[in-house]
């Protein structure tokens, strides 16, 4: 049998591919997605030198969220995820917008 390939992809290879393979591949693509935005979160958080309360506060969200975040619970997004972003780029304008 002589695979085919087109571009990069592999067509025998995923012909065979399962749906349960698919499922499981998509799990673990999510959870290192979460882990992949606790760590930006952690990583904004840490580089202003807030402590997650202090944190919480000057984004006006609550700890728990803070927490959430960081441990890979939960995923910010939207506007709290623009607003990380922009604390990532310029974070001078950003705490400045904020008061």
């Amino acid at each position: 049998m002589v695979d085919k390939h087109i571009g990069r992809i592999n067509v025998a290879q995923v012909d065979a591919t399962t749906e349960a393979q698919i499922t499981l591949q998509k799990a673990q693509d999510e959870a290192l997605a979460m882990q992949d935005a606790a760590k930006f979160a952690r990583r904004v958080r840490r580089r202003l030198g807030f402590s997650q309360a202090e944190f919480a506060t000057r984004i006006d969200v609550s700890l728990e969220t803070i927490r959430n975040w960081e441990q890979g619970k939960r995923s910010p997004t939207g506007a709290a995820k623009a607003l990380l972003k922009v604390l990532d780029k310029a974070p001078e304008a950003a705490l400045a917008a904020l008061h």
